[in-house]
């Protein structure tokens, strides 16, 4: 009976194989820890140093030129000054039509009369010309006021006349406005 004990335990040994990893020493496992932590910060920095190494822009883009940076940074709105007593350029009614009123009145867009359409401006024109005109510096229906903007109230009214008289009105050319208050005498 003694004899059978030692023989069942060696073959629970041999039923059991060894298993062991590479490291066998404490100090191999001190190169895999250290290796571990350096070896992918080693790979960062290097990557970092081939990223941002050199300019390259992207094919084909002016984004950082010098160009191209004063056009990002430039003011938004611009002051001009001009001078109070040179005489104003007034432009004709057809200039301030191609300028403003054009967009929509040439399609028809937004319900607008067409130039030329005379059935649509038929009505307009009974109103009269003092009415067309307040309805253009202070708005009507989808069209936005035009009084305050680039044109002064004469060209606005100038490009009332241009459009109703293009579309079988026969109104007479509004009569340019008196010298200004700024340069009467004191």
């Amino acid at each position: 009976m003694s004899d059978s004990k030692p023989a069942e335990h060696g073959t629970h040994n041999d039923a059991h194989e060894v298993h062991e990893g590479p490291i066998k020493t404490p100090k191999q496992l001190i190169w895999a820890v250290v290796a571990s932590f350096v070896v992918p910060i080693i790979i960062i920095i290097m990557l970092t140093h081939f990223v941002a190494s050199g300019d390259r822009p992207a094919a084909g883009s002016d984004t950082l030129g010098a160009e191209a940076t004063a056009a990002r940074i430039q003011p938004v709105g611009t002051i001009e000054l001009r001078d109070a007593s040179a005489p104003a350029v007034l432009r004709t009614g057809e200039q301030v039509y191609q300028g403003q009123c054009a967009a929509c009145h040439g399609t028809g867009a937004a319900g607008a009369p067409k130039l030329g359409d005379n059935g649509a401006w038929a009505a307009r024109l009974g109103h009269g010309f003092e009415a067309m005109v307040n309805a253009a510096l202070k708005g009507k229906g989808a069209m936005a006021p035009q009084a305050g903007g680039e044109f002064s109230d004469f060209e606005i009214s100038r490009a009332v006349v241009y459009m109703a008289n293009q579309s079988g009105g026969k109104l007479a050319e509004p009569p340019a406005p008196a010298a200004s208050a700024a340069s009467a005498p004191n």
